[in-house]
């Protein structure tokens, strides 16, 4: 099989940022920043499907350091985090400890030649990162049990994520290292939610990410980062 989801660039790119991952103040704290909003956001549209998420198997694709699994698996989720990139693996395993989620190295395709299902995927910030969005999107639908949810995060493709999320983020404010993203790469809403029906999903919800005072908080507003979430 040709791996579809995972690129040998960007594996290495976040390879190189193993060590720093939990570092609040590190290359990574843009989402350090996020993860609460949009850790509280899942925990709402999961709890519509599941009257408690206490040991609900929940799949973590492109986990990176895991900053996403442990808030999770605190929530209760049973997770497992999977990422191609080994060293930020061991980054995550490293913080999580023996009571942490589970966590591999390898491409959402293993899983799926394993015959492995579960009720609820994730993938957080990495759509934009994968050579073949498309396939990727098949992938995670693949992956979630009948009636079950997946949820993407990801930003839109609009010149205020490119003044803000590249050129600001990158350049100007150096939240995060140059060469992150490339902004050809992000997608817009509705093209993302076109992805997610031909791999055979429905879109249930979508919500903006913007920063505020102390934090970052969900809103209406797609323009720069968003979330979604889907019932397969």
């Amino acid at each position: 099989m040709v791996d579809t989801t995972v690129s040998s660039e960007e594996v290495a790119r976040f390879n190189a940022l193993a060590a720093k991952w939990w570092d609040p103040a590190g290359p990574m704290r843009p989402l350090h920043a996020m993860n609460p909003a949009r850790i509280e956001w899942i925990l709402g549209q999961a709890s519509r499907r599941f009257p408690s998420v206490e040991g609900v198997r929940l799949l973590d694709v492109g986990c990176g350091g895991g900053l996403a699994s442990e808030a999770l698996s605190a929530a209760g989720f049973d997770v497992t985090g999977i990422d191609a990139a080994d060293e930020v693996i061991a980054a995550a395993r490293a913080h999580g400890g023996t009571e942490g989620p589970a966590y591999r190295v390898g491409a959402a395709e293993e899983l799926l030649a394993e015959g492995l299902r579960f009720p609820v995927v994730v993938a957080l910030e990495i759509v934009e990162h994968v050579p073949d969005p498309a396939a990727f999107v098949r992938v995670l639908a693949e992956l979630v049990e009948p009636g079950g949810l997946l949820f993407m995060s990801t930003l839109n493709r609009t010149l205020r994520s490119f003044l803000v999320a590249k050129l600001g983020a990158e350049y100007v404010l150096r939240l995060l290292p140059v060469g992150t993203h490339d902004w050809r790469r992000f997608l817009p809403p509705a093209e993302l939610a076109g992805l997610v029906r031909a791999a055979g999903a429905r879109v249930v919800d979508t919500a903006g990410l913007s920063p505020c005072p102390g934090g970052w908080r969900t809103t209406r507003d797609l323009g720069v980062n968003y979330l979604l979430a889907a019932e397969v």
